[in-house]
């Protein structure tokens, strides 16, 4: 009978695999690699959420990684925009191309029925290897030859074929301006790496989420089928309390239930609340809380972990050289708790808001 892991057990394993039970000596590099894709469609929230893991994590660490090419933007898992390391994103695209192809099952490829789908791709590598350009730019251009179809179905087709990566200053800490792209070959001088395989894409989730249903997986790669793939490859056999089956490495990391996790302060988008199918189960948030984190328009807000666990939301506030974190709590903590979040609240505004000449936590 495999063993039982209770929502605590889950719970601490999967802090420890996001780097969440203590600030790790990694390297943001390091970091990016384990995490194995960072949420990433507004620029800000992958550098809170590797200031939240690591030790003496600097802005200037992710910024320039990005601008020396070491790590990338571009839609991969669900289809949404990740950071990930260069070398992911070479061996991630391939794999998660049926996720992209969708776009051409649906009604964006019955608009676009009467286009050569394999003349639009060419065209559209071709385009954006000249120079970087926005959707808007990719679009117009696009239309000019295909004037039958809409512009935004010809950047759809040419997203779901193309690893289309997004280029600096996009991502940059502090600076704003659209997105433009490129394809990731052009932009790493290398080929896309076709050799990888799901087996090796489930291993790096498991080490980075674990343990984890199969169900799970596939949400958090978008993927289908993966239970084939699991079967195959001696990984180690769990039981959530209501009999639910996990699997997991069997070397991995689980911590005692009982290991004291400290307050967190996560990022709009964390992949720690995204990556696992059931949201209203997910081993870090109550069911009655959902509907306040996961919102109607598709926003997952920044949220407070205490005791390992999601209590509460936190936004900052900026006007005329005050900075102001607000944390609304869903419950009362304990003192020791409020100081917690006051104290490590105090230390993301430093990081979030160093030129402020105030600074200020406020808990609702």
């Amino acid at each position: 009978m495999p063993e039982v892991l209770g929502l605590r057990a889950l719970n601490r394993a999967t802090l420890e695999r996001q780097l969440l039970l203590r600030r790790s000596p990694l390297t943001a590099l390091e970091a990016v690699r384990h995490l194995y894709g960072m949420q990433a469609q507004a620029p800000d929230p992958p550098y809170v959420g590797l200031w939240s893991r690591l030790a003496g994590f600097t802005h200037e660490e992710l910024s320039g990684l990005l601008r020396e090419r070491r790590v990338v933007r571009l839609a991969l898992m669900r289809s949404t925009i990740h950071l990930v390391a260069a070398e992911d994103c070479l061996v991630l695209r391939p794999l998660l191309r049926p996720v992209l192809d969708r776009v051409l099952r649906g009604p964006v490829g019955r608009r676009l029925a009467g286009v050569d789908v394999e003349a639009a791709e060419a065209a559209g590598r071709a385009l954006v290897e000249e120079r970087p350009l926005t959707f808007a730019e990719l679009g117009r251009l696009l239309e000019e030859r295909w004037p039958e179809a809409a512009a935004a179905d010809l950047v759809h087709l040419v997203r779901a074929r193309v690893a289309l990566v997004q280029v600096p200053p996009r991502g940059i800490w502090g600076v704003g301006g659209k997105p433009a792209h490129t394809s990731a070959e052009a932009w790493l001088g290398r080929p896309l790496d076709g050799r990888g395989g799901p087996a090796e894409m489930v291993r790096r989730y498991l080490a980075a989420y674990g343990p984890a249903t199969v169900m799970d997986l596939q949400q958090w790669s978008g993927l289908t089928r993966l239970g084939e793939v699991v079967e195959g490859m001696g990984l180690r056999s769990f039981v959530t309390g209501d009999g639910v089956r996990l699997v997991d490495l069997p070397e991995a990391p689980r911590p005692d239930p009982d290991v004291p996790a400290p307050v967190r302060y996560l990022a709009e988008f964390d992949n720690t609340l995204l990556s696992f199918a059931e949201r209203t189960r997910v081993r870090m948030m109550a069911d009655a809380y959902r509907g306040r984190v996961f919102t109607v328009n598709g926003i997952i807000r920044a949220t407070v972990l205490v005791d390992g666990f999601v209590r509460g939301l936190w936004a900052v506030r900026s006007a005329r050289g005050k900075a102001v974190l607000e944390v609304d709590l869903f419950e009362p903590v304990a003192a020791a708790e409020r100081a917690a979040l006051e104290e490590e609240g105090m230390r993301m505004l430093d990081f979030m808001a160093p030129a402020a000449a105030v600074r200020e936590v406020r808990l609702l």
